[in-house]
């Protein structure tokens, strides 16, 4: 297509692996496993918090907005996944490409905003217990989750820019999905400007990471102060499922940045493997990290499937 075609004209191609797209149909399976857990998961962690008054917390709050944007971020890329792996066919229109890539970046700016949330949910607990409750009311959660919503609207600049490239070269996608550092590859036309404002939002991203690294380091310095060792314990335990959290949301994407602003003599296979890494493993593990760590969540997920076991024999009565 030559540059003076309009972007909206275009189509691109997913191509799920590269140089393995005759086991695609074979991914297929594992990725639809995935799937299911991480919205069997996440929908269960809602459904157990939600019935539960017990857990009508500020923590768990927080918990209900992280599966919120896992079950977001994995319903994003599910509608080209599974066509790319299942039927082959990966063309997709420039319009919905830029929608897709949208929701993939939203929902994950959004997650890093809801750890970070979460962080200092962490830090108040410990560090300021007896001003908790005051601290983190209902209304002061609502603003806090409007807030992120909103944080992760400054993505829409980044739609505006990418309507404004060309795109001469191939229209060969290294994904099943659109990724915006995929999409600026293939423009013919300066996108300098592109560049620098997604190299932004990343920036964003990384005070999120540096704030909860703060918030752990008060949090450790308030544990040593406790006397008692089963208090420290007790404390440590409440921040695990979170620190996991953290950790397996941005070890993959800080390797998934190196790979794209440093590694464009690597491998294609080695894109696909940490983009797919980023996009699958946290949705599918929060929930099960969430389930096994934390005993009121346990608790309120027993309690759950015993009601619903019981529920037959209550309808014979």
């Amino acid at each position: 297509m030559s540059p003076g075609n309009s972007s909206h004209a275009l189509a691109f191609l997913l191509t799920g692996i590269p140089g393995m797209a005759r086991f695609h149909r074979w991914v297929f399976f594992p990725c639809c496993l995935m799937y299911v857990i991480t919205m069997l998961g996440n929908g269960t962690i809602l459904l157990v918090v939600r019935v539960n008054r017990r857990l009508h917390q500020p923590m768990y709050y927080f918990l209900s907005m992280l599966a919120i944007t896992d079950l977001g971020l994995t319903l994003s890329t599910l509608p080209t996944v599974l066509r790319v792996f299942w039927f082959g066919t990966g063309e997709i229109s420039f319009p919905v490409c830029l929608t897709q890539m949208f929701c993939i970046h939203a929902f994950s700016f959004m997650e890093s905003s809801v750890l970070l949330a979460m962080a200092f949910d962490r830090y108040v607990a410990i560090c300021c217990p007896l001003r908790y409750s005051s601290i983190l009311t209902s209304a002061r959660i609502a603003k806090i989750g409007l807030g992120m919503v909103c944080r992760s609207l400054t993505l829409l600049p980044l739609i505006c820019l990418l309507t404004q490239l060309q795109f001469c070269r191939s229209h060969v996608l290294s994904h099943s999905y659109c990724l915006h550092q995929d999409m600026i590859w293939l423009a013919c036309t300066d996108s300098t400007l592109n560049s620098l404002y997604g190299l932004t939002l990343v920036l964003f991203v990384i005070l999120d990471s540096v704030l909860i690294t703060l918030s752990y380091t008060m949090i450790i310095k308030a544990v040593v102060g406790i006397t008692s060792r089963e208090e420290q314990t007790k404390a440590l335990n409440t921040c695990v499922s979170h620190f996991c959290a953290v950790l397996i949301f941005y070890v993959p994407m800080v390797g998934l940045s190196i790979i794209y602003r440093y590694g464009k003599n690597a491998a294609p296979f080695s894109h696909a493997l940490m983009a797919n890494v980023y996009l699958f493993v946290p949705p599918v593990l929060n929930p099960i990290i969430y389930s096994m760590k934390n005993k009121p969540i346990r608790k309120g997920l027993l309690r759950l499937l015993c009601q619903r076991l019981a529920w037959p024999d209550h309808g014979q009565h």
